[in-house]
């Protein structure tokens, strides 16, 4: 088992339990103590859950953070921003895949006006539902798995559907952290995989990034920095960050 598969499972056993020993993890996971340990304290750091004596609890703030609807009404501003950066950037007759981010969505509500052609495949249903009506639009639901609490649709159906498709000429995807070291990293390790295939098709890879999300990691990594073309973000970065990203053959705008 990969350690983002068991901390993703460490924290559906959360997410029902509320607490959890290591003991226990380590009988339902079959992984030693020791391991499990070293899962709890990396996910502690990154604010998944709180160290108790023998084990953890969930950090109780998660499951409005996890909330779509909670995660979407978040730094609108920033995200509307980042997204009219983002428009100017597409061409007509291309074909884009836009991911099921909340940052995501406000670019689909500017295409919800779009008048030039374009195909658009998403695996967010509220992306989707934006498009819908538009008739210059093609607009490609990728299907999956749909979770509680969730708009996305995940897991291998969606890249039983991304293998059919030719060229994909610009991905827009945002993040729940991003560094240098670990690139882009998202907390649902099941959509990972399909943001994985996501960046693996498309020509060009399009981060949408607030500031706010710099230097941070979450559990799994779905683009390396060597995958990313370009980043838009609504504040200058440092001048370090710009110089790495620039070394990395990264563009930033902001």
């Amino acid at each position: 088992m990969f350690t983002a598969e068991r901390r993703q499972l460490i924290m559906e056993l959360l997410k029902q339990e509320h607490r959890v020993t290591v003991k226990q993890l380590s009988k339902n996971l079959n992984v030693s103590e020791v391991t499990l340990r070293t899962d709890l304290n990396e996910m502690e750091k990154q604010g998944l859950l709180l160290r108790t004596h023998g084990g953890a609890i969930l950090n109780e703030t998660l499951n409005d953070e996890d909330s779509f609807l909670e995660r979407s009404k978040k730094n609108i501003e920033n995200k509307k921003t980042l997204s009219y950066k983002a428009l100017d950037l597409i061409e007509e007759k291309s074909c884009i895949l836009l991911d099921a981010s909340t940052t995501v969505l406000e670019l689909a509500k500017l295409l919800k006006h779009y008048d030039k052609k374009l195909t658009i495949l998403t695996n967010g249903i509220s992306s989707a539902i934006e498009l819908k009506e538009n008739p210059y639009l093609t607009v490609i639901l990728i299907g999956g798995v749909l979770r509680a609490g969730s708009m996305a649709l995940e897991g291998q159906i969606g890249t039983d559907v991304l293998d059919n498709i030719n060229e994909i000429d610009l991905l827009f995807t945002s993040a729940s952290g991003f560094t240098l070291e670990s690139g882009l990293t998202d907390f649902n390790v099941y959509e990972v995989d399909l943001k994985s295939q996501m960046v693996q098709k498309s020509k060009k890879v399009i981060a949408l990034l607030d500031h706010t999300k710099f230097g941070h990691n979450s559990i799994a990594t779905f683009a390396k920095s060597s995958q990313i073309d370009l980043v838009i973000t609504d504040q200058q970065p440092s001048e370090d960050i710009i110089n790495q990203l620039k070394q990395l053959n990264i563009e930033v705008m902001y």
